[in-house]
This record gives structure tokens, sequence and C-alpha cells, in this order.
């Protein structure tokens, strides 16, 4: 049943214990800012997304487009950068100085888009914001383990954990980690207060410190967002002037805007697409290195995916290699656990599936299921490709007596129906977003996260749930390792999920495009994206 892989690999940068910044010459700063206002007067972009954002505050959405905008209007204490490596940002040190005790020394030059100052309370603001329970965030597990934010100074805090939390570097670099004014956070409470939902006024006014300012937003149309002049890293002003974040559905529509310059920009690719966009005219398609996994979940609340035999049968019924190669044109990697390759924590030596049809089927009529049964498959509309999955398994599991009919929802839809458990087999996908295994088990597998938060299988297991928070609390590199690698083959045996493959990043844009690129999570950089001559 089970093929087990030899080799362990531990890739990415682990969480660093302090992150600092080197102080800047003031002449020399002065010369780069200079520079900056002389190549920051470039022209407007547009980029093409599959769906609308769910919103533009951090504390109130996870999803990719949510977080694709937000990534120009915030900025959060510390940042991934392109190597994948923690740097400092808002913060220009951040270090472990008690097991559970964290000092971050705060930039003392930073704005807000209101014009408000950022410093220590603000910062307090916002993580007790995330945390509260009666705002229920959907990114409020990033920070469950933050005890308490303490004010030292002006200028720094002292960030408090419940026991040892390796992470937390990791953990803060996330879009949920992006700092918004204070004024906007006391306002939304006011409208919380007035009989408004939470997040709503920090959606409709995301005031952030980052390199671009809302300038414009359409419902179901476009995001417009213009460059701050006022931004605190004057050496480094966003090279474009402004940029459209336009809602385009249909890949098709998205290509030809494309190619017709009315884009600049778009994403997702479907990998069948590459050669369209490759072959034509002043057009061309970056792939990038993702941290994404691409699964099939059953909710494990619901018969007859309540018997592991039932899920682990399906495992073995899915052949991961016809998929890649005839769906993704072999654009991908096949998933032998949940963890990409670019995740710290992601490990070769991980029990996996053979594909085995006969098996399969001896598993299920063990289970009661020897003439199979139906059983509907969730699938979000709005990627090409998933859709063409979900097909795909469709017709592969119809092969052992599994009927399935193909259920195909937008993504607002989609994300309520997995999120509130109203599925029996759902096509995910999951960006371990601060490439850590924490954030790419924990919130998935750990029986707290049910639903939205990112456990939308509704599995439950307690040996899994003392690995990942044993896996929390360890400061021995190696021992963390160890420990996310048996959690992967509790999983492996539990199957909750069948691990498809992990993506590689595929996003079209025009040949005149400079400076774009993408986190293993997908997210967009952009501050230094512009359109030459």
């Amino acid at each position: 049943m089970f093929k087990k892989n030899a080799l362990w690999l531990a890739v990415a940068a682990s969480a660093m214990l302090v992150v600092t910044a080197c102080s800047n010459d003031p002449e020399q700063a002065e010369n780069t800012s200079d520079e900056a206002e002389n190549s920051a007067s470039g022209a407007e972009l547009t980029i093409d997304l599959s769906s609308d954002p769910v919103s533009l505050d951090p504390h109130g959405a996870n999803d990719g487009n949510s977080l694709y905008v937000m990534g120009t209007l915030y900025n959060k204490l510390v940042e991934f950068d392109e190597n994948n490596e923690i740097q400092p940002s808002l913060a220009t040190s951040l270090e472990q100085i008690e097991d559970d005790v964290w000092e971050a020394k705060l930039r003392e030059d930073v704005t807000f888009h209101d014009g408000s100052a950022f410093n220590a309370e603000v910062v307090k603001a916002n993580l007790d914001r995330v945390r509260d329970p009666d705002l229920g965030s959907p990114v409020a597990f990033l920070f469950d383990k933050i005890t308490d934010v303490e004010v030292i100074d002006e200028y720094t805090v002292h960030i408090h954990t419940d026991g040892p939390f390796s992470p937390l570097p990791s953990h803060l670099a996330h879009p949920a980690g992006g700092m918004i004014s204070k004024e906007a956070i006391d306002a939304d409470y006011e409208a919380i207060e007035n009989g408004e939902p939470a997040f709503s006024y920090v959606d409709a006014h995301p005031i952030g410190t980052g390199f671009f300012e809302l300038d414009s937003r359409t419902s179901g149309e476009s995001v417009s967002v213009t460059r701050n002049e006022d931004y605190w890293d004057k050496g480094n002003l966003a090279k474009a002037s402004g940029i459209t974040f336009k809602t385009v559905p249909e890949e098709a529509t998205r290509i030809a805007e494309l190619q017709g310059d009315v884009a600049d920009i778009i994403y997702p690719v479907n990998p069948s697409s590459i050669s369209e966009i490759e072959s034509a005219e002043n057009t061309t398609v970056k792939q990038s290195p993702s941290s994404n996994l691409t699964y099939l979940g059953f909710n494990t609340e619901v018969e007859p995916f309540t018997d592991k035999r039932v899920r682990q049968a399906i495992n073995m019924a899915i052949d991961k290699d016809s998929i890649i190669n005839g769906l993704l044109d072999g654009v991908a990697e096949p998933a032998i656990g949940p963890l990409a390759p670019t995740v710290t924590g992601y490990s070769q030596n991980i029990d996996t599936f053979e594909y085995d049809q006969e098996e399969a089927r001896q598993l299920l009529a063990e289970a009661g299921y020897e003439d199979g049964f139906d059983a509907t498959l969730t699938v979000n509309s709005s990627t090409a490709s998933l859709v063409d999955l979900a097909t795909y398994l469709q017709a592969q599991l119809e092969e052992i007596g599994i009927h399935v009919s193909v259920n195909p929802v937008e993504s607002a839809t989609y994300l309520e129906m997995t999120g509130d458990g109203e599925t029996e087999m759902f096509i995910g996908t999951w960006g371990t977003v601060t490439v850590d295994a924490d954030y790419g088990l924990y919130p998935m597998f750990h029986s707290s996260n049910f639903g939205a938060p990112g456990n939308r299988t509704f599995f439950a297991n307690e040996q899994l749930d003392d690995l990942l928070e044993q896996a929390r609390k360890e400061t021995d590199e190696q021992k963390r390792l160890a420990l996310y690698e048996e959690a992967q083959n509790v999983l492996a045996e539990e199957a909750p999920v069948v691990n498809l493959y992990h993506s590689v990043l595929l996003a079209g844009m025009g040949d005149d495009i400079e400076g774009f690129w993408q986190y293993p999570a997908s997210i967009f950089y952009l501050r230094d994206t512009e359109k030459v001559e």
C-alpha cells in the first residue's frame, strides 16, 4: 500500500532568531532618494486577476486575490525577500530575548497613508485586534501563540508567547502581519458598535504604510492603487505610478487582454496556455517555484469519508503522473506530502500510496462499498485548470465504482461551502505563505482550525494535534523537523486529503515588464515592477 521514500531534505530558510537592519548613511539615502524620484515615474500597470479580493483588511481575508492587492498597501514588521529570507521592514530588529519573549525595535520615520504615525502602540493595536476572538479573524491562528504585546517605549515592543514559538518571525512576515493605522482600527471598532460587520471599515479604507495607497474600487470590476509619494523608504518608491487590478474570471479573456496590450500582467495562467502566450509577439510566461499544494479533500465528518479505508482507496485510485502530464503539460511536481520542496520541513521520507486500482477496489470492499457509491465534488470555477482537474478525477474514480458529480461554484460560494463543511469532496489549494511547515500543516490539519482558517476537511486526530503543538514549541531545528516528518506520516496513514501536486507559478506578461517576481505562495512583489520602453 505504502511506498517509502528514503531521502530527507529540509529546504528554505528557517525562522531567524535575530533580524537586524543596517543603518543608512544620510548622504547615501539622499542620493538614493533622488535616484528613486527620477526612476519612479513609470507608466501605470494593469493586472488581470481571476476574481475579486474578498477584503483589503489584512485581518479580514486569507485568499490569494486579497493578498495580491494588499501586498501593495501594507508593510509588516519583517518581510521575506526574493530568496525567502526574512529581512527587516517596519522593525529594524526582531530578537528572541527569552524563550517566550521577542523584542521588536521599530523604525522612527514611518507614517501611514492618512499621515498618522507608526509606533509601538500601533503594533500592539494590530496584534491585539487580529487575536480578538469577538472579531473572528480568519488569520487569527497565525498569532494564537501570542499572549501579550507589551509597549516598552514609543518604538519598542515585547511580544510574549505561550512558551517558545520558533515560527514567530515567519508568521509576522505573513500578509496578515500588515500594519493598519490605529485610526482605521478604532474606526472599524466604532463601525461594529454601530451594527456594521467586522473588518468592513478597514476593507473600505485600507490605510497602511505601503508603497501604494488605495485610489478607487469598484466591486466586481477593479481595485486601483496609486504610488505613495510619501513612502517611508524614500530610496525605494514604487516604479509604477499606479496599478489597476481587474477582475477577469475567464482565462481566454485574460489572455486576449494581455495580447491586446490591455493588460500588462495576468494571473493565473493555465499550463495548457503557455504555448499560446509564448508564441505570440511581445508576451511571455514567467515561471516560478511555489509553496502551493493542490489537493483533493474529503469532509471527514460525512460518510463514507469518515472511514479512512475509503480515503486510502481514493488515494490509490488516482494517477498523479497522468494528471501532471495529461492536464498540466508536465508543469508541476507530484506531491508526496502536503509540503512543497520550497518549505522548511519538507521531507522525502514520507509514506505515500502507490497507484493501484485493484487494491483500491479491495479497500472499498473491506469498507462495505464493493459496489461503490455516489459523491459530489465541489470545485472553484474561477480557475479553469481546477475544473479540468475535477473532470479528470471524476473519470479516474469512476473506474473503481465511485460515481462523482462535479459541482463548479464561483469563488465566494466555494469558500463559504468548504468553510461551513457543506461538501463531500472538494478540490483545494493551499499556499504555505510563511514557507515554514507550521503554516503548511497547523491550519490545514489541527483540530482547532475547522473551516475557514484552513481545516476544510474537518479532520481531527489527537496524535497529530500533539505533534504539531510540540513542533511549534521546539527550538532545536533538527528535532522540530523530525516532528514534522512524523506528523506528515500520520497524515499519510489517515489520508484526509489526496496530495496531488505542487504547482509552478505561471504569470503571463508583456516582454516590456521588468522587476516582477512572486513569492513561493504566489503573492506578487510589485514595488519594483515597471513597464520599460
